[in-house]
């Protein structure tokens, strides 16, 4: 049987897809048709219906949860891990609700806690997540909400943290920041559906033994980053909630569902929203 799936270029996603994708494990007789692309496109895709499996961002989840349903397995959760809100030294010291951010999309869990922490800045224009730090650079917004290996290289560019995002989520909550997970959808028999969470499940605890056998795979997505970078990514974004959610992981997503409707960001939210065992 052949499912299409979406996965972003990120070395999180390269590095625990590839023993799945590459057929370095048993795939059951499954194989895949592969989509990669920026979460939020892989977000509007999910919206669309197009892809049998796709990572996606949990705060978009919430507007397709009638159509998919998350996996146990795959997930990028985790503590001291969330967006940074940065800008130029200058506006470092402004209030927010007064600079013009950009963000890496209106559907991601980034702009989720932006709207959470400060929902009276709304001068928000939408950008690739890779081309945020240059806009803030170029002067065509005054800051920046940026995620993935962008945390790792905003200071070598001169540029400083107004805010974590993800340490004002854990403040709030004591919880890990859902982040991105990895859903199926709901019209896919049940049977098929955990033989793919079993696949992705082996496939995150194939790469964390064997760390060497993705370097390739992940490097072919990420040409322009340094292998420090890439591990560096990896490490923090790959963890034991990415093996299986378990209770704290299912817990951390149910809240930022409340806090989301609590909010008036989202409508109401299904209680069957994790695939059973």
């Amino acid at each position: 049987m052949r499912l299409t799936l979406g996965f972003s270029p990120c070395p999180n996603d390269t590095f625990i897809f590839d023993a799945m994708v590459n057929k370095k494990i048993d795939t059951e007789g499954l194989s895949f048709e592969l989509t990669i692309a920026d979460v939020e496109k892989l977000n509007k895709l999910a919206f669309q219906h197009s892809l049998d499996i796709t990572k996606l961002s949990y705060y978009a989840y919430a507007y397709v949860m009638q159509d998919y349903i998350l996996l146990d397995a795959g997930s990028a959760l985790g503590n001291k891990c969330g967006p940074l809100l940065i800008s130029k030294p200058e506006n470092q010291k402004s209030k927010v609700e007064d600079l013009v951010i950009a963000i890496p999309g209106k559907y991601t869990t980034a702009n989720f806690l932006l709207s959470l922490a400060f929902p009276r800045a709304i001068n928000k224009v939408e950008m690739l997540f890779s081309d945020i730090e240059n806009a803030i650079l170029q002067n065509k917004t005054d800051a920046g909400l940026i995620i993935h290996e962008n945390r790792f290289t905003y200071q070598d560019k001169g540029l400083v943290n107004i805010i974590d995002l993800g340490e004002y989520w854990e403040a709030q909550t004591g919880l890990p920041i859902p982040l991105g997970g990895i859903v199926i959808k709901r019209s896919i028999p049940s049977e098929i559906s955990k033989k793919v969470n079993r696949i992705l499940r082996k496939s995150v605890e194939y790469a964390i033994a064997n760390p060497a056998s993705s370097q390739e795979y992940v490097k072919q997505y990420a040409q322009e980053m340094s292998e420090n970078v890439r591990n560096q990514h990896i490490q923090l974004y790959v963890n034991t909630y990415s093996i299986t959610l378990g209770k704290i992981g299912r817990n951390a997503i149910k809240t930022l569902f409340e806090w989301a409707q609590r909010n008036k960001l989202i409508a109401k939210t299904i209680e069957d929203v994790f695939l059973s065992s």
